[in-house]
């Protein structure tokens, strides 16, 4: 396992030290200001920065028009594409798009578009972020704050499609800002459901990218026909396809209160075929078909109670095998990091919190807040690797620390932790219960603990300065 930076200063100007802010003053608030919110990333801005000096200063720096959302979020952009570029093997990039809701923020609401079914106010924050197929998080790649636009009552559907800021060119847009990967590197663009135009897989095509995109829509393929000699359907091409066998795969938890990440056998089939066209597109598509494969993964036996797992999955990157197919489902069963990555930003960061009465001093604390996000979520990543129950704590943390957790959550000062017990310590600091039926903690409980664990941190080496002082 790789080392755990916890030295905060460093890590802090690592990830915010290279942002160009227009003086130097201004630089060292930011990566101040970050080392303070890695210590104590819960809660609201008063909260994450108790000292008074502290929160105004970030407040004073957010009033510099040189500090902007993408100012304050470049430099964590490029230590991740250079992450990217030094790993070896396939590198994912799940995108998603999340909304950042502030209806209740007085004047900073006025500011900004609508969200949700109208009634509410704020950004379509559209992140994507960079991963292993291992889940190892490398970091943000992309994140891009959209606001809705006001749609005229009588626009037609051809001044629709070629507006340049319609939701829909999102995906492309975080393409965009990754880039192309450089040669002898495969990354490859992991989306849902809320991706699938004819529009967005042309957009790969012709910009050479590699996906798998989850099918939404039961198109019609191109050149074949089914029994009846109408026009055969992508699902029911999949789903005839013959199996090739069966392979486990990591199904994230949903939305559904109660829903659990779980492990589903599923059966494997892929095959080549040629998309349709729609008749009526949406967006601007030039193309009459693209060819492209489909994988399919259908669950056997799942668990009483529970709708069986099936993806159509569609990507451009061979599955002529059992091997090649299981891979494709098993890269996008890591799509859900990044939904854990926005519960991240939201119940770990508190991201709808901060108050401003201006979306340009909000927008740079977005930046500063998810890029906090995404550093604890590298952090996250150690306590599920496959060697954190074998790895003693002391491996990738200092010593004050393991103890003060061994003490606190497990009753046992001299308990040698394994990583794995070390961050489930911490989680029971933050009230997480560990029962054996339990699920892996959440964000809130995990954040709770590990402010609690600083602020003991902070303590103990103040009695220790203080004896030291005394001799």
């Amino acid at each position: 396992m790789e080392a755990l930076e916890y030295d905060w200063a460093q890590l802090s100007r690592v990830h915010f030290g290279g942002a160009e802010l227009g003086d130097k003053r201004g630089s060292e608030r930011l990566v101040k200001t970050a080392e303070l919110i890695l210590k104590r990333p819960g809660g609201s801005l008063p909260e994450k920065l108790p000292g008074w000096a502290d929160l105004m200063g970030l407040y004073r720096l957010t009033r510099a028009p040189e500090v902007t959302h993408a100012a304050v979020i470049a430099p964590h952009l490029r230590h991740t594409l250079e992450r990217m570029r030094q790993t070896e093997g396939v590198v994912l990039l799940p995108h998603d798009t999340t909304e950042l809701d502030y209806t209740g923020h007085g004047q900073v609401a006025a500011q900004l578009s609508q969200i949700g079914n109208g009634g509410g106010r704020g950004y379509l924050c559209h992140n994507t972020l960079a991963v292993t197929p291992e889940k190892k998080v490398l970091g943000l790649a992309s994140q891009i704050l959209h606001q809705r636009r006001r749609v005229p009552r009588k626009e037609t559907a051809k001044q629709k499609r070629e507006d340049p800021g319609r939701e829909s060119l999102l995906w492309q847009r975080g393409c965009e800002a990754v880039g192309a990967a450089p040669e002898g590197r495969m990354w490859v663009d992991v989306c849902d459901r809320g991706s699938d135009s004819f529009e967005f897989l042309q957009y790969e095509k012709s910009h050479g990218r590699r996906y798998v995109i989850r099918a939404a829509k039961n198109r019609k393929l191109h050149g074949r026909s089914g029994p009846d000699g109408r026009p055969l359907t992508l699902y029911a091409f999949a789903r005839g396809l013959p199996s090739l066998g069966r392979q486990e795969v990591e199904v994230g938890a949903s939305a559904k209160k109660g829903s659990k990440a779980r492990k589903a056998t599923v059966r494997i089939a892929a095959g080549p075929l040629s998309l349709a066209a729609p008749k009526q597109p949406r967006g601007n598509v030039t193309e009459k078909s693209l060819d492209v494969w489909v994988v399919y993964a259908a669950e056997v036996d799942p668990p009483a109670g529970v709708a069986p797992l099936e993806w159509v999955l569609l990507t451009n990157v061979p599955a002529e095998s059992l091997r090649q197919a299981a891979e494709r489902a098993q890269w996008y069963s890591c799509r859900p990091v990044v939904e854990d990555y926005h519960r991240a930003m939201k119940s770990g960061m508190g991201i709808e919190l901060p108050q401003f009465e201006s979306a340009d001093r909000l927008e740079p604390v977005i930046a500063l807040l998810s890029v906090s996000a995404a550093v604890l979520l590298q952090l996250r990543h150690l306590a599920r690797d496959p060697q954190a129950p074998h790895t003693p704590a002391t491996e990738l943390v200092p010593t004050l620390w393991a103890v003060l957790v061994a003490s606190q959550a497990y009753g046992e000062p001299d308990k040698q932790l394994s990583v794995r017990e070390f961050f489930i310590g911490v989680a029971k600091m933050g009230g997480h219960l560990a029962r054996k039926h339990d699920g892996p903690p959440g964000w809130i409980t995990l954040w709770r603990g590990w402010r609690e664990l600083h602020v003991m941190v902070q303590g103990t080496a103040a009695v220790l300065a203080a004896k030291t002082k005394c001799v």
